[in-house]
């Protein structure tokens, strides 16, 4: 197994190459800013159409204005990713130009949404005038949407890296003369889908986003499929086992039939069909990572309350809630669980075994598929019964998973608590030994003893505000990819600020939502998980006079629990 594990690791550039892609990455940090649309949208239907499981019918104008909210919301998902996709993307390029001469982002989402109604919107004419047809501004519409927001900033960067903008005299004040210098890019955006899009139906009889739905039919089937499956969770795991953050590679190549799915699933719920489509966020979420990456809520609870090693009892006692909210991090570098031969196969194996089940209980038993869209955090088993429309075959589901992941883990678990003890009581009987020799040495000398321990320093001593940029507070932020395991950290950090009254105020985030703040940080501290991301990030650091801190797994953890030297190396790393 070690083998194996030095082979892949010759593959690791490989790997962070295709994590650190900007194009993956405008897709996943422009959707997370889009999750309370989603979420949002989700519970209006959640009110919508719950009642009707115990036969309660709302009047068809109460029903009307519950999906209004959802049509205008969820309805116009792509429209809204169009924007947001190429303002992440725009960022990313704008690393690449002087600061002088940045890509406007705000004219970059305007021209993005303009091509994407030209790519997507189809005119219809009728008595009353002109009206649009809107099918393709939805989750139908993503690819489309993705595509031409990959295309329109590069339009944007090739004009401003060679200075194809309109140029101004100085005399004229600095917002005219921007707004001046959008005209030429923005004209040659909106240009060149103008053309595509009158070539396009003319070749083929309709538009961008409704052709490429057709297109990848097959696709979407194949990958709804056992095979699709098992391709698309198990490297999920197997990326998040080497140390990449799986899901940032593979799921922006998957969020479009997402979508698709658990907006056809909604349909056929509410006519009375079975929802049959298996890849939806749920499916995600709360089956193949039940509890994080690696289908870990269950082994979590196993190092909690089997375990013989007190070690790994520890672990898990202090992971089981992180976890139960889908933050596995602690687990995953606690225990270790990510790079340990030990672990490998069910880490990988158990979310494929998860989502297969999960397709037989769809395919077979004819439960449900999720049709509602919750929080990421939600616990798993709760999603399963709720995203699934409150299936009571679901809560079926959700002991034989957890009971799936229990036998798949149990004989590792076991081989490796035996390891854990045996390494415990090695690690007491030196300990002992130790312990002789030094009470054997004080007693043959004279010598004067010491106090021997951990450093004893006062934590506002170690704040100097002449080293930040406000002069009033250090001010710290904490990255990963969710906003979940930061967010421990950010808190322990505050904890200890208002306990000892420190001018120290930490902020944790999602990594693609960070932008806005970075500018007013002292310090950038990087989770684990974020490790193929520091290059960028260095950049962004170095652009916004911030320091940098980059962290593995078991010393974030340690941070986590130990505020006062994590605030230790924040303060050296300024000096």
């Amino acid at each position: 197994m070690d083998g194996i594990i030095k082979q892949i690791d010759k593959w690791q550039p490989t790997f962070k190459k295709i994590a650190t892609n900007k194009y993956l990455r405008a897709i996943r940090d422009g959707f997370i800013s889009l999750m309370p649309i989603i979420i949002f949208s989700s519970l209006f239907l959640l009110v919508a159409y719950v009642p009707n499981i115990w036969g309660f019918m709302w009047p068809e104008n109460v029903e009307a204005a519950l999906n209004k909210a959802y049509n205008y919301s969820m309805g116009a998902l792509a429209f809204f990713a169009a924007a947001n996709v190429s303002r992440a993307l725009a960022v990313n390029l704008n690393l690449e130009l002087p600061k002088t001469n940045q890509v406007p982002v705000s004219s970059v989402m305007f021209a993005t949404q303009v091509a994407f109604l030209l790519v997507a919107v189809d005119p219809v004419f009728t008595d009353e005038g002109l009206n649009l047809f809107t099918g393709f501004i939805g989750s139908k519409g993503l690819i489309a949407a993705f595509l031409v927001s990959f295309i329109v900033p590069n339009i944007y960067f090739w004009c401003f890296k060679h200075k194809i903008t309109i140029k101004l005299p100085d005399e004229v004040p600095q917002n005219i003369s921007e707004a001046f210098q959008n005209i030429i890019p923005f004209s040659i955006s909106t240009t060149v889908f103008w053309l595509f899009d009158i070539g396009f139906r003319k070749l083929t009889g309709t538009n961008l986003a409704a052709w490429i739905i057709e297109a990848l039919a097959p696709l979407f089937t194949a990958a709804d499929g056992y095979i699709g499956l098992a391709i698309i969770y198990g490297l999920m795991a197997f990326f998040w086992f080497i140390g990449i953050h799986g899901p940032s590679i593979v799921e922006p190549a998957v969020t479009a039939i997402y979508m698709v799915n658990v907006e056809q699933n909604l349909h056929l719920y509410q006519a009375g069909q079975h929802a049959a489509n298996v890849l939806t966020p749920g499916t995600q979420y709360a089956v193949a990572t039940l509890g994080g990456t690696g289908a870990t809520l269950v082994i979590t609870y196993m190092f909690a309350t089997l375990a013989k090693s007190k070690e790994m009892k520890a672990v898990g006692r202090a992971s089981a809630i992180p976890v139960t909210f889908g933050v596995n991090e602690p687990i995953l570098f606690g225990a270790p669980l990510i790079l340990n031969p030990t672990f490998m196969i069910p880490f990988i194996f158990a979310p494929i075994a998860n989502v297969w089940l999960f397709k037989f209980f769809v395919d077979v038993i004819k439960m449900p598929s999720f049709i509602y869209n919750l929080p990421w955090t939600t616990p798993g088993p709760l999603y399963i019964f709720m995203g699934t429309g409150f299936s009571l075959i679901a809560l079926l589901f959700a002991v034989v998973v957890m009971a799936l992941d229990f036998v798949i883990y149990y004989p590792f678990f076991k081989a490796y608590d035996r390891m854990k003890v045996a390494e415990e009581k090695e690690q007491e009987q030196e300990a002992e030994t130790v312990e002789k020799k030094i009470t054997e040495s004080i007693t043959n000398t004279d010598v004067e003893s010491k106090e021997v321990g951990n450093v004893v320093y006062n934590a506002s001593e170690l704040i100097n505000l002449n080293q930040t940029k406000d002069g009033q507070h250090l001010n710290v932020l904490v990255l990963c990819a969710g906003g979940g395991t930061s967010g421990i950290l950010a808190k322990s950090l505050n904890q200890l600020s208002e306990k000892e009254h420190l001018p120290l105020e930490a902020a944790a985030t999602a990594f693609g939502n960070h932008t806005a703040l970075i500018s007013d940080m002292d310090v950038v501290v990087l989770a684990p998980q974020m490790a193929t991301m520091k290059d960028e990030l260095q950049k962004e650091c170095d652009l916004n006079n911030a320091k940098m801190i980059t962290t593995n797994g078991k010393e974030y953890i340690n941070m986590t629990r130990n505020a006062d030297k994590a605030l230790k190396l924040i303060t050296e790393t300024l000096v």
